[in-house]
């Protein structure tokens, strides 16, 4: 198969002997899309209508489920069309009164002095969840020792008390954090539904300083809008983090720790102080919030395990009841500043430090801390794994951030038009709609992580993950993350067979998802020559 090369973008398709297409076979294929007639035999799914709007919600308080559907239209002899004809979407009400009759209770109760069973006898009846479906209505009646099961339950019943889930045509579904349910889809480490961990930093490090002075010292600065933190020691030395005001370099902790300039900060005279020979109690964490005080290990004082609020974050703060070992770890975001401290008793073995921060926000922390006369390794975007971490360099040398350059990229040329969507869609081995995950520029090409939603067209299976590349750095048409295409893509398989790609060819066919465009793509797949 021919081999497209960065800036060589002269052929438009490849045959089986793998040598480019000459002029003439491209005005050959581009005369027989246009002269394609409406009668030809392939035969392809059927079309979806738009989708309906949302029904009310099933529930007048707490949860409930709103649905709406699409119908499918298709001609004799087209296959069914493709995806679920109904959505449904988790609605969120009021709470209902305390004492208020659940959803279950009330279908079970419509039962209630009516013949069951194939007798005369009349029950009542009340819900039972100790069966194996927990979305059928079932139901147990009262003063006897057997239940009935009387179908499934409503649309928007809880699947079981204490279990997250809403029963759905008969199935317990969780919503995804786009409301869907049954979507499965998840938030990622920045805090983005369905995103793919590139609009944050991994900030990652190991505080290995030995100290001049038995003391609190200061770990690292946390930022407002840090996730997932993670801090992890196993000594006697203790943890402790501080709230700050904010104020730029010239910040000062609002605790009885203090003197940011250099590095240290000293606690007060007596138990574990600077000066003092008495030694502290075993390893603690302390947090303080904004308003001077602290969360929890305040005073020289020791708190149990547990979970505290601090910073608009529940902070989970566990000490080992037999042994050095002590974490902190909070899932975020932070809505203030936390000053993370250590307070050395003996040799420091290391402070494992972790969270993630927003690319915007980087730049700021990075200034704050080198400020502070800390240094802070540079942070790990999430598209490659995080290594293990590393010692700081010997040589605090300052990193510095680039400042943005404008972008090199030209425009794109049009490639808008009937005649362009027939010769990609004929031309090319597979057809797709995709959400783009993440995007990564390497040597000369770019590669487009997607999640494969739809396929028109395929010569071989495709996975629910795929990569695509592009040639060159500034790929046209340019794919945006987050955004759904659908993409006419080639199979590019190295000579030596080590390599087997998806190539999304220079100005091949990339649009944007809607109705209308999925419309005109099934459109194409009937006027390709058999």
């Amino acid at each position: 198969m021919g081999k497209l090369r960065p800036g060589e973008g002269e052929w438009l398709g490849s045959s089986h002997t793998g040598r480019p297409f000459p002029l003439w076979s491209f005005l050959l294929l581009l005369g027989s899309l246009l002269s394609c007639g409406l009668g030809s035999s392939a035969q392809g799914p059927g079309e979806w209508t738009l989708w309906g709007s949302w029904t009310r919600c099933s529930s007048s308080c707490g949860q409930g489920v709103s649905v709406r559907s699409r119908h499918c239209i298709r001609f004799p002899g087209e296959e069914p069309c493709w995806g679920d004809s109904h959505e449904y979407r988790l609605c969120q009400l009021p709470d209902c009164p305390p004492r208020a009759v659940t959803f279950r209770d009330l279908q079970c109760a419509l039962y209630n002095g009516r013949p069951v069973l194939g007798t005369q006898k009349t029950y009542q009846w009340v819900p039972f969840h100790g069966a194996p479906n927990q979305c059928d209505l079932n139901c147990l009646a009262e003063g006897h020792a057997f239940y009935h099961s009387f179908g499934r339950v409503l649309d928007g019943t809880p699947c079981s008390p204490g279990v997250e889930g809403l029963c759905v045509a008969g199935r317990c579904l969780s919503a995804g954090c786009d409301g869907l349910l049954g979507s499965g889809t998840r938030e990622d480490q920045c805090g983005r539904c369905g995103g793919a961990n590139d609009s944050c930093l991994f900030v990652q490090r190991v505080f290995r300083d030995a100290g001049a002075f038995a003391g609190y010292w200061n770990v690292t600065l946390i930022p407002e809008g840090a996730r997932h933190l993670r801090v992890t020691h196993r000594s006697r030395n203790h943890l402790g983090s501080a709230g700050s005001e904010r104020g730029g370099p010239e910040m000062r902790v609002v605790v009885p720790v203090y003197s940011w300039g250099d590095g240290r900060s000293k606690g007060p005279r007596g138990r574990g102080g600077a000066g003092s020979q008495e030694p502290a109690d075993p390893p603690l964490a302390a947090l303080l919030g904004s308003d001077g005080r602290y969360v929890l290990n305040g005073n020289w004082a020791v708190s149990p395990s547990g979970t505290y609020e601090a910073a608009g974050t529940r902070v989970v703060y566990t000490r080992a009841a037999a042994g050095p070992e002590e974490t902190l770890h909070a899932t975020g975001p932070t809505s203030q500043d936390l000053l993370l401290q250590v307070l050395l008793q003996e040799p420091n073995p290391g402070v494992e430090f972790e969270f993630w921060l927003p690319r915007e926000r980087y730049g700021p922390f990075q200034e704050q801390t080198q400020a502070l006369g800390w240094s802070l390794r540079q942070p790990q975007p999430r598209e490659v794994e995080p290594q293990p971490p590393e010692p700081p360099a010997p040589a605090a040398i300052p990193p510095r951030t680039p400042a943005p350059a404008p972008d090199p990229c030209a425009p794109c040329p049009d490639t808008r038009g009937r005649a362009h969507r027939l010769l990609q869609y004929c031309s090319s081995d597979f057809v797709f709609r995709a959400r783009v995950l993440g995007r990564r520029r390497q040597a000369q090409e770019t590669r487009y992580e997607v999640r494969v939603q739809q396929v028109y067209k395929n010569r071989s299976p495709l996975q629910t993950r795929e990569y695509v590349w592009a040639p060159g750095l500034c790929p046209c048409p340019p794919l945006t993350p987050h955004h759904e295409y659908l993409l006419a893509a080639r199979r590019l398989v190295s000579p030596d067979g080590t390599q087997d790609r998806l190539l999304l060819p220079h100005s091949g066919y990339a649009r944007p998802w809607s109705p209308a465009e999925d419309s005109r793509v099934r459109l194409a797949a009937r006027h390709c020559p058999v």
